[in-house]
Order: C-alpha cells, then sequence, then structure tokens
C-alpha cells in the first residue's frame, strides 16, 4: 500500500512570519504550502486530504477558530494545530475543546511545534491509511499483502518485485510470526502464474503419509487406495508449492524433493510413470539450516538448491513504526470476522503497543488487536502508561526510521537530516533493530 506524503499547510496572514515560518519547517524537511487567508485553504482541501492544518488564529475575514469550525465539518480527524500571539488562554481551551490538537502561543518554542507537527503528520497517515484498508474490505478487495512503510519493508518488498517473474527458488528465514506465508502468497501474485498457491506445513503431515500427501499414489500402491491421488506437488503444476518449517520435511523424502527441484519431474507411489511438474517452489523456515545440515538432520544439497534466493523477514520488534498501521488493519479485520464495532485505538494504546517486544510477532499483534475489538482487551495492556523514557525512545526509534525511508537508506544523509553523527545513527540502528 502507497502511503501518500503528509503536507502542512500554514494559514498564515502576515507575509513575513508565513515566509519565515515556511522556511523553518521545509528546513525541517517537512513538506508546506502557505495561504495568506483561510478561505483559500479552505476551497484547495479535497477529500481525505494528506494534510496537517497550522493556522494564526486572529486573521481577517475568517479567524483560525472558525477555520477550525469548518475543518471539522470538512473531516473531523484532520489535524489542526493553531498559534497566537494574543496569550488568551478562554481561547486556547475553547479551541483544544472544539477538537484541535494543539495551541501554541507566540513566541513559541521551534522544537516543540515541530515535535507536535510530526506527531500530527504520523496521526493523519494512519487515519488515511485505515481508511484505505477500510475501502478495500467494504469492496471485498483485498489490501497489500505486506504492510508497513519502515526501511525494512520497503527493502522487502523490492526484492520480491525483483524477482516474483522469475523460476527462482526461494528460501524465507523468519521468526514464528513474521508473515512468512504473506511473503509467499505475494510471490505467487507477482509471478504471473496461472496455477494454483499450494501451502504446506511440513511439520503438521504425519510421516507416514508425507510421500503419498506430497506426491500422490496410484490405485493399490497401500491399502486403502483405491483410485489415483493427485498429490501437493503435482497440484501445484504451474503455480507455487509453499514448504512451510521445511525443517520437518523427513530425511527420506528431501531426496524426492530435490529430484522435483532438479529436474521437474516426479513419480507418484507405486507408478513408475514420470510426471513433469512446473512448480515453483518457495520454503520457509526459523532455523539455520546449515546448522541442520552438518548435524545430519537436512541434506545440504537441498538446503543450497532451495536457497537461489533468499528473504530474511525483520521481526516487528525491528519495524516498530508499522505497528499502529497493522493493529489498524488488525482491528479492521476483527470487526468485519466478528460483527463488532470499536473505537479507533487511542494514542496511548498505540504508543504502548509500539515499545512492546512482540515475541510472537505479527501472529502476536492480530491476536492482541482481536481482544480490543471484542472488549477482552487485559486493563495492563489497554491502560498502562508509558513512562517518559518509553515515550522517547519510541518517538526517537520512528524519527530515525523516517529518516532513512527519506534518504533511501542512505545512512550519511539521514545523519545530516537527523542533526547527529553518523557513528551515533549507526549505534542507534542496531540498538533499535535487534
Amino acid at each position: 500500500m502507497t502511503r501518500p506524503p503528509i503536507e502542512i499547510w500554514l494559514v498564515e496572514d502576515d507575509e513575513d512570519v508565513r515566509q519565515t515560518l515556511l522556511q523553518t519547517l521545509q528546513l525541517s524537511d517537512l513538506p508546506a504550502r502557505g495561504f495568506s487567508r483561510a478561505e483559500h485553504a479552505l476551497k484547495a482541501l479535497t477529500a481525505d486530504a494528506p494534510v496537517v492544518m497550522l493556522s494564526d488564529v486572529r486573521m481577517p475575514g475568517m479567524d483560525g477558530l472558525s477555520l477550525l469550525r469548518q475543518l471539522q465539518k470538512h473531516d473531523a480527524e484532520l489535524p489542526v494545530l493553531l498559534l497566537t500571539g494574543h496569550g488568551d488562554i478562554r481561547m486556547a481551551v475553547e479551541a483544544m475543546r472544539m477538537g484541535a490538537q494543539d495551541f501554541f502561543e507566540k513566541p513559541y518554542q521551534p522544537e516543540q511545534l515541530l515535535h507536535s507537527l510530526r506527531q500530527a503528520m504520523e496521526r493523519r497517515a494512519l487515519v488515511l491509511d485505515n481508511r484505505r484498508l477500510r475501502r478495500c474490505l467494504a469492496a471485498g478487495k483485498q489490501p497489500d499483502l505486506l504492510l508497513g512503510h519502515t526501511p525494512e519493508m520497503d527493502l522487502l518488498r523490492r526484492q520480491i518485485d525483483n524477482i516474483a517473474d522469475t523460476s527462482a527458488s526461494v528460501l524465507i528465514l523468519g521468526e514464528t510470526g513474521t508473515g512468512k506465508e504473506l511473503v509467499a502468497r505475494s510471490l505467487h501474485q507477482g509471478s504471473g502464474r496461472k496455477g494454483h498457491f499450494v501451502a504446506v506445513n511440513c511439520t503438521a503431515l504425519p510421516e507416514s503419509i508425507f510421500e503419498s500427501e506430497m506426491f500422490g499414489a496410484e490405485p493399490g500402491a497401500f491399502t486403502g487406495v483405491t483410485k489415483r491421488r493427485i498429490g501437493k506437488v503435482e497440484h501445484a503444476d504451474n503455480g507455487t508449492l509453499f514448504l512451510d518449517e521445511i525443517e520437518g520435511m523427513p530425511l527420506p523424502l528431501q531426496a524426492k524433493m530435490l529430484r522435483v527441484l532438479q529436474e521437474s519431474v516426479l513419480e507418484r507411489l507405486g507408478g513408475n510413470q514420470l510426471i513433469n511438474v512446473d512448480a515453483r517452489v518457495v520454503a520457509a523456515t526459523k532455523i539455520d539450516l546449515q546448522e541442520a545440515g552438518r548435524a545430519g538432520l537436512f541434506r545440504p544439497d537441498l538446503y543450497f538448491r532451495l536457497n537461489v534466493v533468499t528473504l530474511a523477514l525483520p521481526p516487528l520488534r525491528q519495524r516498530r513504526a508499522d505497528i499502529p498501521l497493522l493493529f489498524l488493519h488488525f482491528t479492521e479485520q476483527a470487526k468485519e470476522q466478528y460483527n463488532r464495532d470499536a473505537a479507533p485505538p487511542p494514542d496511548a494504546l498505540l504508543q504502548q503497543l509500539i515499545c512492546r517486544d512482540w515475541p510472537g510477532n505479527v501472529r502476536e499483534l492480530r491476536h492482541v488487536a482481536e481482544q480490543y475489538v471484542l472488549g477482552v482487551l487485559p486493563v495492563t495492556a489497554a491502560q498502562s502508561p508509558l513512562t517518559l523514557p518509553e515515550q522517547l525512545a519510541a518517538l526517537e526509534q520512528q524519527l530515525i526510521f523516517d529518516a532513512m525511508h527519506k534518504s533511501q537508506n542512505q545512512v550519511a544523509q539521514a545523519a545530516e537530516q537527523l542533526g547527529i553523527p553518523r557513528k551515533t545513527l549507526y549505534d542507534k540502528l542496531a540498538r533499535y533493530r535487534q
């Protein structure tokens, strides 16, 4: 899913002030557009506009509070921040009551304003992501299988795009719950193959029936087989065969799978006929197959034949900035599945989710989203306040990942944007990607 860039619209009637503030925003890598009158900004606004509004309060014509009222009618979830030079506390209280995200009295601290704007931009991006997901589900369409905007997910999507339309075997490495099957399905979707996507969990098949399930059987091959059975490999002809937890495949069967990969033929159990099969094989594992090979638990020749291309999936703790989007997506799915309504998750909950380690990865996050929709999320998970260090760490990580994304993973450029030495950025990246 492509996320449109969020822009700050600045409404300020004083030309000098407007230009100075626009320059401050642009030097901070925040895209901005200026308006001299609130009426002009309203006229330019479209539905689901990827914008955050920053407006002076006292202006000729429509003032800031009137603009806020009109924006609430247009889109109640559009963040609005207000500026005033008059120190009117009652006005500030009224603006916040009406739905303003923040209120700054001139002269304000630029760092505080920039921090609040970045938060508003991220919130707006999440709102728009959520709306696109809802539209996809309402239209019966599936959103992109791989959600996320962190550098790790951008890299993974590029890798998939580069190899999807080839016949190369792929080995997917990742912890439990990181989405290995979704990656395999993405490869199949991009392959152009017209056959089936066939998923097999190699640890779930009993060894006694593994061969017949995988390679099929002829009548009389063993007791109870009265008609020809087509196996998983043959069913995936002209499609994709996904072998999850490949380390669970019995050693005697690994030789037969190697033959399929090398010669594109198989023999059904109890048969003598060679059957041509063109199945693209994608395997997945959470262990080190080379180490398993040295221990005699996995054939090294099969490992090297599978490992034409390796895709390493990042655990959720290495892509924390994607957690709010994923959580919103899973809550929408859960609302549809259980026919329940649920309020949008509060920012405090989303921030706490970002700080968790998620040993079960995306699968665990989906489970928490279902609990949230069903109203059974533990109180400690939903309401525990974040400590200041946790909030600062979460914000720092998100800013770092955003800078890496904007600089296309160029560390020197990202360090310059963030105003920190490259060595410091390397150290922080190593810590947050653990």
